[in-house]
């Protein structure tokens, strides 16, 4: 791969329809990794969702991370979904939200989508929150219990997310429109937020979400842009999976001018750690990674970063495909070789 294409390989975008030939094209003409699917992507019926995922999962040996943002009630993308959601669950002993995150695993496991950003992991006491009815719990050992049985509930089925590390229930305010901000400090972080997602590490999550959330005391930039976050999710809960951003969109509405500027929201993203950048709305994906490469030249990105998340990232979806052997895409010539 060239370097344009193993960051192609780290972008996650959005296009809109029920075109599933179109999306696909939309995707290997930009070299992306993964598309995340929203409202206007889902026709009635499983039936034409799942013929139309196969369809935008492109190359069998090498299929497109495909996502959808499906934690069930106010937050759930295909309808069907009647399982328990969080404001049911947080009542509920923790087998329920394994039970329910099972059938809502099975559900999109059947649909062709291979990535649940559904596991809210963000501990939520405040009602007045717009996040109160989509986390798990109101303490972190309730929320954690929680969000670990959900984990396991998804094992075999999809890829877990837990999201937004670092969590939302510390730092008020909504991060569609703003860089919600907090005093707190990492101790305090430590005893009241981050053991929910310490539990979904230790239950198998495969991605954590970062969550465009300033902590003032830890860093004075969105965690989304903290490499001191990033090395707090890998060296203290043990995290070596997927990270991805929050939509990035986000940070350029959040009305900031330092964060207006798209190209250099993702080379700051990708410096700080991410393995991929998820765009929802619009995104110059030329642009993207032009900066990107520009900085990998400039010596601000280590190569090394770059080959680190192209390659997690590839193996990720050549496991997904199921062709895990060593020349199972091989041709002609290569077999002539090996023989």
């Amino acid at each position: 791969m060239t370097l344009d294409e193993k960051i192609e390989s780290m972008i996650m975008a959005h296009q809109g329809g029920l075109d599933g030939a179109g999306n696909a094209q939309y995707a290997a003409g930009n070299g992306l990794g993964g598309l995340i699917l929203m409202g206007d992507n889902i026709p009635e019926g499983p039936e034409a969702l799942a013929a139309m995922t196969s369809v935008m999962a492109g190359e069998d040996g090498l299929p497109l991370l495909l996502a959808i943002d499906q934690e069930g009630g106010i937050v759930r993308r295909i309808q069907s979904d009647t399982a328990p959601s969080a404001i049911e669950l947080r009542n509920l002993p923790p087998a329920e939200a394994e039970r329910a995150f099972a059938a809502r695993g099975a559900l999109l496991e059947s649909s062709g989508i291979s990535v649940n950003f559904g596991i809210v992991a963000d501990v939520v006491g405040d009602p007045g929150s717009f996040l109160f009815d989509r986390s798990l719990g109101s303490n972190a050992q309730d929320a954690g219990a929680r969000v670990a049985a959900a984990v396991a509930g998804e094992r075999g089925e999809v890829l877990s997310t837990l999201k937004h590390f670092p969590g939302h229930g510390a730092a008020p305010g909504d991060s569609h429109s703003s860089v919600p901000q907090t005093g707190l400090s990492l101790q305090q972080w430590q005893d009241e937020h981050a053991s929910p997602f310490q539990a979904g590490v230790d239950a198998g999550a495969e991605l954590v979400m970062f969550g465009h959330l300033q902590f003032d005391a830890v860093d004075a930039v969105p965690a989304t842009l903290s490499s001191r976050w990033h090395e707090i999710l890998s060296d203290e809960l043990g995290f070596d999976g997927i990270t991805i951003t929050d939509d990035m969109n986000m940070l350029e509405n959040s009305g900031r001018p330092e964060y207006a500027d798209q190209a250099q929201n993702a080379v700051m993203a990708v410096e700080a750690g991410n393995t991929m950048l998820l765009y929802v709305q619009q995104v110059d994906i030329p642009a993207v990674v032009a900066a990107v490469h520009a900085a990998v030249d400039a010596g601000t990105i280590p190569a090394a970063t770059i080959d680190s998340a192209a390659h997690k990232l590839l193996v990720t979806r050549r496991t997904l495909s199921g062709e895990t052997g060593r020349f199972v895409r091989c041709l002609a010539e290569c077999q002539a070789i090996i023989e």
